[in-house]
């Protein structure tokens, strides 16, 4: 009997210590899937407050593609094709901003997991940012593009800080994001190549590297059409001959000896219609008077009208460089005048002929509220986070660590997509920076690399350099028409 009341005394005490080993382990699950589980709530909240989702012009075209039936390669048709899938007529937008909420939030939150201490709130909080949580919530191929990269990101970063190998369904999953973000915009190769080529790269870079990159962005190029054309069954848009046409334009206006396949007297007409404007090509093909300016070249095939521009930008060569650096100054909004457009995400959805619903909510037109202020700043501006991520790839050249290898991946994406611009853009939208500006960000967050004193220096002042001058030019430039209508004229 003694011995039974010592057992049955000591029962309540093991269940009490099992108890406090279970919430001991349980409060140590929470501390290291925290951040995953808040992203996770913030996801929902996301989702309430921009249901259905705000539908772009861009992605209007392309649900129209998704109805239809009929897809064109103006924009990247696999997007559209995607959106066949869920149904388009009963879900309308909805199953395109769960997905990318989704990936947003994931990738955010797996980056964050893979942090420790102050870093995961930077993380979260660079997630809440209200211009990049406002284009969050607007149907377009740029936040399809954001949240395949960041949830890649995410898995990866999981993997190689846990020192584990990924497992083949993460493989496959990242794999697939791959493959969707470098086809979902036409110059996603600039950022996609090199950070999966040099998130495999541990130690210094090599030549084989930097072949790997030129090799892979090259192939891209080359398949890309074929993908579009062939296996996702797009028509041909015209949308490959428009940068050589803004940039045939751009050197005509510039020089007094006519150019070639233009017609006598075309450049004149360019200069009097103010056809040719940094900001972009948009007058170009949408003007009468400058779509006739250019119309003798404006059906001739892309790989004709790229040697064209070849032999006229070697021939004139400051003329080209002119043209180029001016609009890459507008797309990474330096030294512009005040409210430089095409910034602030859209509030509504554009209007058209299927009805697409968008938020009714005060709190939505609050948030855009605040981003239109922000994007202003120059946390917006894309020179800012361009000169950054230069720094930082400086810093993190030789990746000696896994942090600094990761960093270093992703501060090569966001530079040679920056300095693609340079080359190749006739536009000067914020929402393409947007990747860029955040793989930045997320690279100072993941290395653990510090600088020198010098290099220190260095950036602040380089820093203050582009701050100050960029205000001083918002103060000087004339401010920027606020209309779409007066931006063509």
């Amino acid at each position: 009997m003694p011995g039974g009341f010592f057992v049955a005394g000591r029962i309540p005490r093991i269940l009490q210590r099992e108890s406090l080993f279970s919430m001991v382990a349980k409060a140590s699950s929470f501390a290291r899937h925290w951040p995953l589980l808040l992203s996770m709530l913030l996801m929902a909240a996301s989702l309430i407050l921009f249901w259905p989702g705000i539908v772009s012009y861009d992605a209007v075209g392309q649900y129209a593609q998704a109805m239809t039936g009929r897809y064109d390669d103006w924009h990247p048709p696999v997007m559209a094709r995607l959106w066949s899938l869920f149904r388009p007529a009963e879900w309308r937008a909805s199953p395109m901003l769960l997905l990318q909420m989704a990936g947003y939030w994931l990738g955010f939150g797996w980056v964050a997991q893979a942090l420790s201490g102050w870093r995961r709130i930077a993380v979260l909080a660079t997630a809440l940012f209200p211009p990049l949580l406002g284009w969050q919530g607007v149907i377009v191929k740029d936040s399809h593009l954001m949240a395949a990269m960041l949830l890649a990101t995410g898995l990866i970063l999981r993997s190689r800080l846990r020192g584990s190998p990924m497992s083949l369904w993460q493989r496959i999953v990242v794999a697939i994001l791959v493959g969707y973000a470098l086809l979902v915009r036409a110059n996603a190769v600039f950022a996609v190549i090199p950070f999966a080529v040099l998130a495999a790269v541990q130690g210094p870079l090599r030549v084989r590297h930097a072949v790997a990159v030129l090799g892979g962005i090259g192939l891209v190029l080359a398949v890309s059409p074929v993908i579009n054309h062939g296996l996702l069954g797009a028509q041909d848009s015209g949308v490959q001959r428009t940068v050589p046409l803004y940039d045939l334009a751009g050197i005509a206006v510039r020089i007094d000896k006519p150019v070639a396949g233009l017609a006598p007297g075309s450049a004149q007409a360019l200069v009097q219609s103010h056809c040719v404007k940094p900001l972009f090509w948009d007058p170009l093909g949408s003007r009468d008077q400058c779509m006739a300016a250019i119309h003798p070249l404006d059906r001739d095939t892309p790989g004709h009208l790229y040697r064209l521009l070849a032999s006229t930008a070697v021939a004139h060569p400051f003329a080209y460089l002119a043209h180029r650096f001016a609009h890459f100054n507008s797309t990474e909004r330096w030294l512009v005048g005040g409210h430089w457009p095409l910034a602030v995400p859209p509030s509504r959805t554009e209007p058209n002929r299927w009805d697409l619903p968008d938020p009714h909510d005060t709190a939505v037109l609050a948030w855009m509220a605040v981003a239109g202020i922000l994007v202003g700043t120059p946390l917006c501006w894309p020179i800012v986070w361009t000169f950054a991520g230069a720094v930082g790839l400086r810093l993190c050249w030789r990746g000696q660590s896994v942090r600094e290898s990761m960093a270093r991946a992703l501060f090569a994406s966001a530079i040679v997509q920056e300095a693609s611009f340079l080359a190749i853009s006739i536009s000067s939208d914020l929402r393409y920076h947007l990747w860029s500006m955040v793989a930045v960000m997320l690279g100072w967050l993941v290395t653990d690399r510090r600088g020198s004193k010098s290099l220190t220096v260095t950036t602040a002042v380089g820093a203050l350099f582009i701050v100050a001058t960029g205000t001083a030019a918002r103060w000087v430039l004339p401010t920027a028409p606020a209309n779409y209508a007066d931006l063509i004229k």
